[in-house]
C-alpha cells in the first residue's frame, strides 16, 4: 500500500511537471506582417484574433496565461481563429495589413485602443468583425464570451450574407462614421 502511494505521488507530480512545461513552451505568436497574417487568414477562411498587449500590463499576463496560451495549447481553435498578440509599446516595426510600416502605437491609433489587454475580431484586412472586448474584468465568465465573440467573428467571415447568431457580439457601426465602433464587453 506504502508503495502504491508514492507511484502515485510521483504520477501526480509527474503530470503536474508535464503540463507546467507544455504550458511554457506555449506562446502566443507576436504580431511582425500584418499582412502575412492577412493572406493566412483568408487563405484559411479564419479571423485573426488580434490581442493588444502593454509589457507592464499584468492583465494581459493573466490574460495569456489563462486563456490564450491554454486556447493555442488545446489545438481546439486552430481551425476557429488565428491568435496574436501586439505589443504596443516594443517599438517594433511592424507590417501592417496594407503592407505599409507600423508600429504597434500607430495601429493602436488606429484601432482607437486606449487599454490593455483590447481583444479585437479581425478579417484578414483588418476590418473588424464582432465587438472588441476591453479589458479582463470577470475571469470567471471571460472565456465563455471570448469564445462567443470567435463564433460571431467566424460566422461573419464563413457566412457573410447572414446575421451573426451570437447577438451579443454583434458590431455595431456608429451611424456615419465607419471607423468608429461602440463597445458592450461585459
Amino acid at each position: 500500500m506504502k508503495r502504491l502511494y508514492k507511484l502515485l505521488i510521483f504520477v501526480a507530480a509527474s503530470c503536474w511537471l508535464g503540463v507546467a512545461v507544455l504550458r511554457a513552451e506555449v506562446s502566443v505568436p507576436v504580431v511582425t506582417d500584418l499582412q502575412q497574417d492577412g493572406e493566412l487568414a483568408r487563405k484559411q477562411d479564419l479571423p485573426i484574433l488580434l490581442t493588444f498587449t502593454s509589457s507592464i500590463c499584468s492583465y494581459c499576463d493573466l490574460l495569456e496565461e489563462d486563456f490564450l496560451q491554454p486556447m493555442l495549447l488545446s489545438g481546439d481553435y486552430a481551425d476557429r481563429v488565428l491568435i496574436r498578440k501586439l505589443v504596443i509599446d516594443a517599438g517594433r516595426s511592424i507590417t501592417d495589413f496594407n503592407g505599409e510600416p507600423s508600429t504597434g502605437d500607430k495601429l493602436s491609433s488606429r484601432y482607437r485602443v486606449f487599454v490593455t489587454p483590447t481583444l479585437l475580431f479581425v478579417d484578414g484586412n483588418g476590418s473588424e468583425l464582432a465587438e472588441r472586448i476591453l479589458g479582463i474584468n470577470t475571469p470567471e465568465l471571460f472565456g465563455g464570451y471570448l469564445d462567443e465573440c470567435i463564433d460571431t467573428a467566424l460566422e461573419r467571415i464563413r457566412k457573410p450574407d447572414r446575421p451573426a447568431s451570437a447577438p451579443g457580439c454583434t458590431l455595431e457601426h456608429a451611424a456615419g462614421d465607419a471607423n468608429i465602433f461602440r463597445t458592450a464587453a461585459p
